[in-house]
């Protein structure tokens, strides 16, 4: 498996190339495959070497998730197994071990559902200027990273790849998906925060933030659509990852996810709309030192280790 992404279906199959994931169809009329490169991203910008192994930490993880959060919301996963899976991706099973899923075919929710627990990242660039996160009034006399005194729902854009998701508050996304769909994301959403970071902190590992992505299918019934959970889940790539030990509000904290890897792009020059640059060429990104790549790889991997285990 190369860090660029999958060689291993005709292009025809091929539906969408993400940032760290491509879906194919499958001969079954009902499912799509997700395989989990290697790539990595930051700041909506792929760069151009990879971490070893990524992939696999990231479907370990949103495997283990799916398991664990499945009496709160059903969720798109059907099988991780290559030999459950279609004739014509069996035949790769050397290449897709690790880092693949079946998963249901879904009619996905055009929002990022996003729940902060901690203030940090954009939220805190944006409160430091309007004391808002998301446009919503929060509380007064926060510090960089502190607990917020509840889980808040904040929703941004779906992007199309190469653009960024842009930060909304709950009235836009309203617009967007309509009230009553909004409101049972929120509620959803939370609920599954509380219980992951909860479970986390007992691990010794404090979720900031995470975002959620949601599909919806024909009900059993046939009367309607059910919600369900889609895409990865609660992986270093969409959370952000503190350890508790050393952690203390008033700035920027340790991280296991790609904090450390923004941190150097930063520190090296890059910044958003810069795509090329002394390490870029050709307008394709960046290349990551390879002291960086280890040092990633290595932080995705405590992550995992810390939480599965």
């Amino acid at each position: 498996m190369v860090a660029g992404g999958s060689r291993f279906l005709n292009q025809g199959s091929l539906l969408s190339k993400g940032k760290v994931r491509d879906i194919y169809s499958t001969s079954s009329p009902d499912h799509l495959l997700f395989v989990a490169s290697d790539r990595i991203s930051a700041y909506d910008v792929i760069l151009r070497n990879g971490i070893p192994e990524k992939g696999k930490l990231l479907t370990k993880i949103s495997l283990f998730w799916f398991n664990k959060l499945a009496d709160i919301i059903p969720n798109h996963f059907v099988t991780a197994d290559v030999n459950e899976m279609p004739e014509e991706v069996r035949q790769y099973k050397d290449q897709l071990e690790g880092r693949t899923m079946l998963v249901k075919k879904a009619q996905v929710v055009p929002l990022e559902a996003i729940v902060r627990g901690y203030i940090t990242g954009s939220a805190w660039s944006e409160y430091k200027k309007t004391r808002t996160i998301h446009g919503v009034p929060v509380e007064e006399d926060l510090v960089e990273s502190q607990k917020l005194s509840k889980p808040l729902f904040t929703p941004s854009t779906k992007a199309e790849q190469g653009d960024h998701d842009e930060n909304i508050s709950p009235e836009q996304a309203a617009k967007v998906i309509g009230q009553e769909l909004l409101d049972k994301i929120s509620e959803v959403s939370i609920n599954l925060y509380t219980v992951a970071a909860e479970y986390a902190l007992s691990r010794g590992v404090i979720l900031a933030d995470t975002k959620f992505e949601f599909g919806l299918i024909p009900s059993a019934d046939g009367n309607g659509k059910d919600l369900i959970l889609v895409d990865e889940v609660l992986t270093p790539d969409s959370s952000r990852y503190w350890p508790f030990a050393g952690f203390a509000p008033g700035k920027s904290q340790a991280s296991f996810d790609k904090q450390y890897l923004r941190d150097w792009l930063v520190s090296s020059g890059f910044r958003k709309g810069l795509e090329s640059g002394p390490e870029g060429k050709e307008g394709e990104g960046w290349v990551i030192q390879e002291s960086v790549v280890e040092g990633t790889r290595q932080r995705y991997q405590e992550a995992v280790d810390l939480l599965t285990k």
